[in-house]
């Protein structure tokens, strides 16, 4: 672990425990990592103490079959300071970190891998950059210790999904984030959406930064990412699309599709009909009237989809009480009545 001082920052006023909330939960997804967790909890305690910070760390062992879930276990019951959450069996890493936040009870959530190559000791860097007003800072590995296998892929994944997204990162795939609390409780994550936080909270009206942080050579075992990934991460990127664009309106994609494909059903219906009666030809075996059949059918279906998620994002807001709109703060006293 890197040796900093931070002078300058002087967190534990940041951070002050006026209430007994603590400060910080670090929650850390954990899967066959064995060999790196005492290490990564002594790194962990040994920043945030330094900081005068009060926090938790909970570690959410998803389904290991190394000796994490027993150390994990041992370990709890030892520190104060650690919380072990053991799932039945392994999720994937979106479980885990959603697991993880529903079990934070501190102000602000850091998530980091468990693998070491995250370093502890640029959480109070995220800290700093979170209390100049912002929601969620996002670490970048600008020195990433990994070959080129790895990082050319991420490259161009963080390209996509910054432009798919309008949400622009360097590293979309580094675990290490800041989060203020209430944030996360917005956010409802399945599937692989843990990498497409940031985007999630731009559509909560998060405000984000991104801030160089180090990264280290894997020291044990072996990385849990392949290319295996990448067909479920390119869905999960079009699920985050769709919820940006049209997640409180989705009769305007349904309904401009279904509009376009009715129209062009209707052009060519119009344009057989009078090749029909104007010019006595036969349109029978015709493929145009094969097309202009699906198109009207097409257009019909999308329109009726778009209605159906209109009612469905209806019934999703209202019964869950979930509103519409963010808001950031209010400003000035209400007049007296």
């Amino acid at each position: 672990m890197r040796n900093y001082s931070y002078p300058s920052l002087e967190l534990h006023k940041i951070y002050s425990h006026q209430s007994n909330q603590l400060d910080l939960s670090i929650v850390t997804p954990i899967y066959n990592e064995v060999d790196s967790i005492p290490q990564l909890l002594e790194n962990i305690s040994q920043i945030l103490t330094e900081n005068q910070l009060t926090y938790e760390i909970i570690c959410v062992d998803d389904g290991s079959q190394d000796g994490s879930t027993k150390l994990l276990r041992e370990l709890a019951q030892k520190r104060t300071d650690l919380k072990a959450v053991i799932l039945r069996r392994n999720y994937g890493q979106t479980a885990a970190m959603a697991a993880g936040f529903k079990y934070a009870t501190g102000k602000i959530i850091v998530t980091l891998d468990g693998d070491l190559q995250n370093d502890p000791a640029d959480i109070p860097l995220l800290l700093s950059k979170l209390d100049e007003d912002y929601d969620l800072v996002s670490g970048w590995r600008k020195n990433r210790q990994d070959d080129m296998t790895r990082r050319l892929p991420s490259k161009i994944a963080n390209w996509i999904i910054g432009k798919v997204t309008g949400v622009s990162l360097h590293d979309y795939g580094c675990s290490l984030k800041a989060y203020r609390a209430e944030l996360v409780s917005d956010m409802n994550l399945y599937g692989e959406l843990h990498r497409f936080l940031p985007a999630l909270a731009f559509i909560e009206g998060a405000r984000i930064a991104e801030i160089p942080v180090g990264h280290q050579a894997r020291r044990h075992g072996k990385s849990k990412y392949g290319l295996g990934r990448t067909f479920r991460v390119l869905m999960d990127l079009l699920t985050v699309f769709f919820m940006k664009k049209f997640l409180t309106r989705p009769m305007h994609i349904f309904g401009m599709l279904g509009l376009v494909s009715g129209g062009l059903g209707v052009f060519f219906g119009i344009y057989l009909t009078i090749l029909k009666f104007g010019f006595q030809e036969n349109i029978g075996d015709r493929p145009l009237l094969i097309l202009v059949v699906v198109l009207l059918q097409a257009g019909l279906q999308l329109f009726s989809f778009g209605l159906l998620a209109e009612l469905l994002m209806r019934t999703y807001h209202e019964s869950q009480a979930r509103p519409i709109y963010r808001v950031r703060e209010v400003v000035g006293k209400s007049s007296p009545e």
